[in-house]
Order: C-alpha cells, then structure tokens, then sequence
C-alpha cells in the first residue's frame, strides 16, 4: 500500500510517499528558515501563507520523485494535530481535498505520533519502550506499546526544551534555528565553564516531568552567577555549559522511566533528537538500546505521517471529511497519547 502523507504543522511544507509503512519512495521537505530567519523565530502568519503557497508544487514533487501517478496512491495522509492552527489547516484542508476528489481513502495523523514513528521507517523496533520526544513544542516521556498506544509518564511542566534552546539563541542573537546554532557552538565550548541548575522536583509527584523556565531564567538572566572560575566567559563555553544543562535533565527523567519499567530500549524522535549531546549521553548507557531517527527525519516531515497512516488504514480506520486541526494536545502527567481526529 502506497500513502502519500502531508506535514505542514509549523514551518516546514512536507509531502512523501512511502509503500507499507516502511519503505520512503519520496520525501520532499521545502524549509521556510530563510523566511522566518530575520525574525529569530517562526511567524504564524507567515509560515500558513507560504504553506499554501508550496503545498501543490511539494506533494507534486513528492509523486515525481517516487515515480507514480496519483492514480497509484492507494490512500492520503495528513497532519491534523498539534501546531500552528493556519500552518495545519493548509495541509488537512489540502489532503482531505485531494482525496475526497479521487475517492480515496483519508488519515489525520497526530504529530506526535509520527515523530515516534520516524525512527521506525528504519529500524525493525520490537514493543515496548520508553519513547523520547522533544522538539519545539513538546517534551514528553511515554511507554510505548503500539504505534498509537502511547501512555504518556512524564513532560514538562512549563516550557519544552526545543523552545528553550530557540529563546536563548534569540536572546544572544546566536542565529536561527537556534537548537542547530548552539549545538555547533557547543562543540567549540567547554561543558564545566559554567554550573547552570538542573530542575528540583518532588520525586513522588513528578518523578517523570521536567522544567526548563529555571534554566532558561538562569542562563538570560543570570549566567554570571553560575560560571565557574578559571573559565572565560566565552559564547562557545556558554553555548556548551547550558547544553549540557537542557540534556541532563532529559537523560534525569528517562533514566528513571527506564529503571521503573525495566525497559532497556529507547526511541527518540522530534527536532532535539538531532542533537548531538543528547545522543552522546545516551550512547554511554551500554546497557540500553537506545534508537534515532537519521537527522534527515528528526524534523517535520512526510514520511512519519505517511509510515504511520499506514498502520491505521491496516486497522481499517478511516477519518472523516469533518476532521478539524487542532493546535494543542493535552498534557497531562499520566494518560494516553491517542489519534482522535476530531
């Protein structure tokens, strides 16, 4: 079965075929950073009226590139939850479109899903384990049993750690995007430079969750106050230290979720997991099975759409022409992380 699957949730316009949830025939990925670069940021409004403006010439490039017709698709895909409401409602809209006029079969994808999902296009991964997501807007622990039964353990309680990274680049004017720019930086920069706080958090209540304001606070508002001496107060040592913060407490919090499981593999995904640090800190811990995504599909993409709409269609679930976008999942502590296109 051939889906074709569309992500346009922030600001990336995605399209790509993939034949039975695991073999990528095309993956097209048209990035918008030279549009939101000068703002240090991404502009909703801007990237909605680029995705329209892209989303027919990617999904036609997606067809060419995996040499069929849109007669040979068997079914569509697209985002539909969480992101940028303009940015979604252009790839939902544009999906169900397509395929309510060739009569084809629809899935509305939750983002999420997808992102642990990448690592999967890849990779033969048994069930379960603990899956690792972090991007720009999200930060969550889960046990993971199936590719849509998802029991979320842990995530943060105020800011994810992608938006922590993009704040204190925009703060320092390091560049964008601001994850990438401070993981280079990093590599030029001594970790011990600076002692930045890592979260204290009742063990009990939140054993799993994570926060990262305080970091943020600490490295904006007062890096002076945790430098250490002997160090020079460089952008590269500053860049490395708080580095070495973000991840920690990542690697904290999942460490404990793999103690209490006994689940010894780990599956990343999201925009973070392309970090360099993360994945050296994880790559010590011998005795886990830790699993990433190739960079190519750690950020928005088509393809984890598309792999996993493929999984629901074998399902036989269908969504409906009513299927709306939503711009938030919620985020509670302990539940599941579910498909629901409405």
């Amino acid at each position: 079965m051939k889906v074709l699957g569309i992500e346009s949730s922030c600001d990336e316009t995605a399209a790509a075929v993939v034949e039975d949830g695991k073999t990528i025939l095309s993956n097209v990925v048209a990035t918008q950073i030279p549009f939101h670069k000068i703002y240090k940021g991404v502009v909703p409004e801007i990237a909605s009226r680029k995705h329209a403006e892209w989303i027919l010439p990617v999904v036609r490039q997606a067809l060419k590139e995996a040499h069929l017709s849109l007669d040979a698709i068997d079914a569509v895909a697209a985002t539909n939850r969480p992101g940028l409401m303009g940015s979604l409602l252009v790839g939902l809209t544009f999906g169900k479109t397509l395929a309510w006029a060739t009569g084809k079969p629809f899935i509305a994808v939750n983002h999420m899903l997808g992102h642990l999902y990448a690592a999967h296009l890849v990779n033969d991964i048994a069930y379960p384990y603990i899956g690792l997501l972090v991007s720009g807007g999200h930060s969550i622990i889960c046990k993971v049993a199936g590719f849509d039964d998802i029991e979320v353990l842990g995530t943060t309680v105020d800011d994810s750690v992608g938006e922590v990274f993009d704040k204190v680049a925009k703060f320092y004017d390091l560049g964008y995007p601001g994850g990438v720019r401070i993981d280079n930086l990093s590599k030029g920069g001594e970790r011990e430079a600076a002692h930045f706080p890592l979260p204290k958090m009742d063990q009990q209540e939140h054993r799993y969750d994570m926060s990262f304001s305080g970091l943020k606070t600490a490295v904006i508002h007062q890096r002076d106050l945790f430098w250490n001496p002997g160090f020079e107060k460089t952008t590269e040592n500053m860049c490395a230290a708080f580095q070495e913060a973000a991840c920690r407490t990542l690697t904290s919090r999942l460490f404990r979720a793999v103690e209490d499981t006994g689940l010894t593999t780990v599956v990343a995904g999201g925009g973070v997991a392309a970090n360099s640090r993360l994945r050296e800190l994880l790559a010590e811990r011998t005795d886990l099975n830790c699993i990433f995504p190739p960079l190519k599909l750690c950020g928005d993409n088509g393809a984890m759409i598309a792999g996993v709409a493929y999984h629901f269609l074998m399902r036989g679930d269908r969504s409906g022409w009513d299927t709306t976008a939503k711009a938030r999942i919620p985020q509670f502590k302990r539940g599941l992380l579910r498909n629901r296109s409405r």
